[in-house]
Parts: structure tokens; C-alpha cells; sequence
């Protein structure tokens, strides 16, 4: 078993149904634990909702229905969403669970047993849709009153509550990322985050007695918790803390990968919780940018809104998941269109290395009665070819190992360009009348070419590629490993048979109702 490697998703909010921000999250994440499930680790991949929280409460009432049987409608479309994208997560956690309320008090204690826990009053001004609290000097003036940082509504609250001691840990946390650089990425986050600090910080309210749907205060009648010390419990409570559980091998966690809007949740709060808790800190917080639709923010009054699963459907799960880690630089806001989609897919998945695995599959299939080419009549551009895809495929690995998924996916299609101008140049078709050998190492070369290639873009679209792949038999165990490490032998030596190629990634036409949208 390999070095472990935990990856997880913000939890969601299930206060609506799942948007193409949520899906976008859970594709990279997705891709990441398959890239890295790849290179032989003992990957943990985690994802959920975040069902509890005024928001919820409120959502519930408008609908008039009761709020614990709504979060787990709701907490259902999440499941299904990962289910329709191809998401292999290993445990989706749900907030209202016995166990996570167990683990979030036992967080709770340890905080208390460090003095960092003391019971006063709050006032100030507090956002609904962000479930959180802001400073005066934070928030921006609005057409309708005050606004927090992220442009959403705030309301002046006044209550008891336990208050953490968060300006305690201030310089600890200022040291730590000092010390810890890749901690919070991208550096435009990291700045941010560091500025905020520095510019001190307040005791943060962690208990409502507004509402009770909530992990109950130990020991404090009325009071429950605030949402987010809740939220992030997930990330131990989904290994079984606070008992030690085979699962907690994976602590701390490799990646927490989330929404740049959610970052000083991540960077700021949560390890000063897991130091007042004397528990390892996680070793990164990646914050991506949003995704745009044409270029504008999402929103139901703009009528811009679209189900991922309605885009999956339209244009396909594998053509979804590379557009979305092709098109965004990770890290960066991006922007999406039906047009954009179309263009991109047909350009690089189905006219490049799609039609690039069909037309030399099929070749062989019809001139070869499917088995794989002999040795033939080498040239030095063969080595070349397989040279350079070895050398595109280790750029994508370094690049994914960096999380610059999109840098990763355009070193890849090197290789895949390469091929592309081998096999024209080569002509096949042509040596198959005037040099037989010649074809027969041609045909050799691309089909090393093409599984390495597949094998390297497995993570992003594992429908696609994994078809390729099965076509040539390389099982899943041949898949973690790019180079040839003599399959090729190998599987000609066993008399192996292609099967008839089907197009992995047929082209795109522009759907109908997706343009209209």
C-alpha cells in the first residue's frame, strides 16, 4: 500500500440544488485522486453536505417544509450529481450524521480544555447567505443598507454566545505560514489571507442560541454550534475521529481543496481550531476561481443558472470533465459557453487524439485482423515519436503533481499533436501497398503512443480513455504505469486481438436547448 494521500471537497450547502461551481470542485478533485491513485498512492477522497446552519432553516420554512427531511432531499441531488460525473469519492459525509455531531463535540472539548472557549454576548453584523460574521470596517455600502465583502446582505444580531479565543493564535498562525509556504495557494490567496491576519484578529462568535438546528453545545443548554466549526469537523469526522480508526492514517490531509470565496474559513479558522486542539494542521488549502457563464456571475434572477447534470447530458460526462480542467487555468475564475464546449471538445478530444485512436485502431483492425503490428522496418522517427509522448506525458504528471490541471492537459495534447503529425507523415494507408514492414512499425509506434497517451489522461476522462485502453487490453493494473515496461511484448506475444473500434470522444453538435439557454 502506498504513502497515504487525503483530498477533500468543501462540503456543500444543500440549500439548492447543485449548481456547475459544485461540479467543477468535485471534476478536479475527482481528477487529482485519480492522478494520484496513478502514481500508486493510498488515496482517501472525500466530499459531502454541510446541512446544518440558519440558512437551512430558513430555506425550509419558506417551503414550508421541515428542515431535517429537506437537507436530506437536498443531500441526495449532491450524491446523485457525483454519481452522474463520475466522481469516485470513498465517503460523502453528511453533517446531520450521529458521528460527525460526536466528533464536532469532541473538537469542541479539546478547544475548551486549551482556555480557548469563554461565554459573552455578540453584536455585530452577520451574513445569512455566507454564514458569517464580519467586521464594521469589512463591510461595503449597498443600494438597500450594508453588504458584506462578498456583495451578500448582512443583519445586525445580537446574542449569547461562546466566543474562541482567535486573536490568541494570531502570530501562531503568521509563524506557521511562514514556515509552511505551500500552505494556502494559490499566492494571490496566500496574500490575502496573510494581510487579513496581520491585520489582527477578533475572538470569533462559535455558538447560536438563535436557533436550534445545529451539534448541540456540550454542556450549554440552548447554544448551538456555529456552522462552520461544525462544517469543518467533516474533514476528521469522515475518518472516524475522535477514535483512532485505521481511517485517521490519513491525517493530515494532503488537500482541501475549495472555493476561493470559503478560504479564510479554511486558512484562517480552521487551523487555529486544530491548534487549540494540539491535532495536526492539513498541509494545503487550494482555493479555486469561479466559473462564469459567458463571461457573467451566476445567478437565478439572470436566468443563467444550468444543472451540471443537464450539461452532461447535452454534451457528455467525459466531455464536461475536459473542458472544465482544460479551459480553466486551476486557481483563476474561467468562463463556460455551449459554444465554447463544442469548440474545444471537437478541436482537441474528438478531432485530435479521438479520431487520432480511431482511425489508427481501426486500421489495424481491418488490415491486421485486429492483431498488434509486428516489429517491421524501424526508423529513428519512431523513437522520436514515442520520446516525445514520454516527454509530454512526464510534463502532464509534473504539471498535475503542481495542481496546474489545465498547463497539465496542453502538455499532454503535445504528445497527442506529435502522433497527429507522425501518422500523416508516415501514411500508414500508403505503406500498407509499398512497404508492409514499414507499416507494420509505424502502426507499432502509434499504438505505444496512444495507450501511454490514454493512460496519462485517464483521470480526466476515464470513460473515454479507459474504452481505449480496454480495446488494447491493458488492464487496470497497466494503467499506473506510462512507459511500456514491455506490455507491448508482451500482449503481441500473447496472440491478443483488437476488438472494432467505437469513437472514444465523437465530435459535438450544439444542442438545442442548451443554446437557448
Amino acid at each position: 500500500m502506498g504513502e497515504p494521500f487525503y483530498i477533500t471537497t468543501a462540503i456543500s450547502y444543500p440549500n439548492g440544488r447543485p449548481h456547475i461551481g459544485h461540479a467543477y470542485e468535485a471534476i478536479a478533485a475527482d481528477a487529482i485522486a485519480r492522478f494520484q491513485r496513478q502514481a500508486g498512492r493510498d488515496v482517501r477522497f472525500q466530499t459531502g453536505t454541510d446541512e446544518h446552519g440558519l440558512k437551512m432553516v430558513q430555506t425550509a420554512r419558506k417551503l414550508g417544509r421541515e428542515v431535517r427531511d429537506y437537507a436530506a432531499e437536498m443531500s441526495r441531488y449532491f450524491k446523485a450529481m457525483c454519481d452522474t460525473l463520475n466522481i469516485g469519492y470513498d465517503q460523502f459525509v453528511q453533517t446531520t450524521a450521529p458521528e460527525h455531531h460526536h466528533a464536532s463535540q469532541a473538537l469542541w472539548e479539546r478547544m475548551a480544555a486549551s482556555g480557548d472557549l469563554y461565554l459573552s454576548r455578540y453584536e455585530g453584523w452577520y451574513s445569512v447567505r455566507d454564514e458569517a460574521f464580519y467586521d464594521e470596517a469589512e463591510l461595503v455600502d449597498g443600494a438597500d443598507g450594508k453588504l458584506s465583502p462578498q456583495g451578500t446582505p448582512v443583519e445586525w444580531t445580537a446574542e449569547e454566545t461562546w466566543f474562541f479565543r482567535l486573536s490568541k493564535y494570531q502570530q501562531p498562525l503568521l509563524d506557521f505560514y511562514a514556515a509552511n509556504p505551500d500552505f494556502i495557494r494559490p499566492d494571490s490567496r496566500r496574500n490575502e489571507v496573510i494581510r487579513f491576519v496581520e491585520g489582527g484578529l477578533n475572538d470569533l462568535s462559535v455558538s447560536r442560541t438563535s436557533f436550534d438546528w445545529g451539534v448541540p453545545v456540550p454542556g450549554s443548554d440552548g447554544h448551538v454550534m456555529y456552522v462552520w466549526v461544525d462544517a469543518l469537523t467533516n474533514y476528521l469526522s469522515g475518518l472516524g475521529f475522535p477514535r483512532e480508526t485505521s481511517d485517521m492514517r490519513y491525517w493530515p490531509a494532503n488537500l482541501h481543496l475549495i472555493g476561493k470565496d470559503i478560504v479564510r474559513f479554511h486558512a484562517v479558522y480552521w487551523p487555529a481550531f486544530l491548534m487549540s486542539a494540539d491535532i495536526a494542521l492539513p498541509k494545503q488549502v487550494f482555493g479555486h476561481g469561479f466559473l462564469l457563464h459567458r463571461g457573467e456571475k451566476m445567478s437565478k434572477s439572470l436566468g443563467n443558472v444550468v444543472d451540471p447534470g443537464e450539461l452532461a447530458s447535452a454534451f457528455g460526462v467525459d466531455a464536461l470533465r475536459y473542458f472544465l480542467l482544460r479551459e480553466v487555468s486551476f486557481g483563476q475564475d474561467g468562463s463556460y459557453s455551449a459554444e465554447a464546449i463544442v469548440t474545444r471538445i471537437n478541436a482537441e478530444l474528438a478531432n485530435a487524439f479521438g479520431n487520432l485512436a480511431q482511425r489508427t485502431l481501426s486500421f489495424i483492425a481491418k488490415n491486421l485482423d485486429g492483431t498488434l503490428p509486428a516489429a517491421g522496418r524501424t526508423d529513428p522517427a519512431d523513437a522520436i515519436l514515442v520520446e516525445e509522448v514520454v516527454v509530454a506525458c512526464a510534463a502532464m504528471k509534473a504539471a498535475f503533481g503542481d495542481l496546474a490541471l489545465s498547463h497539465g492537459i496542453e502538455a499532454w495534447l503535445r504528445g497527442v499533436h506529435a502522433c497527429n503529425q507522425y501518422i500523416d507523415t508516415q501514411a500508414p494507408w500508403t505503406l500498407r501497398k509499398t512497404d508492409p514492414e514499414r507499416m507494420h512499425a509505424v502502426l507499432g509506434a502509434l499504438v505505444r503512443a496512444i495507450r501511454m497517451l490514454a493512460i496519462a489522461i485517464l483521470p480526466v476522462v476515464p470513460e473515454g480513455a479507459g474504452r481505449i485502453l480496454d480495446l488494447l487490453g491493458a488492464d487496470t493494473r497497466d494503467h499506473a504505469a506510462i512507459d511500456d515496461d514491455g506490455w507491448y511484448d508482451r500482449q503481441a506475444a500473447s496472440g491478443f486481438r483488437l476488438g472494432t473500434p467505437t469513437p472514444a470522444f465523437p465530435r459535438l453538435e450544439m444542442p438545442i436547448a442548451v443554446e437557448a439557454g
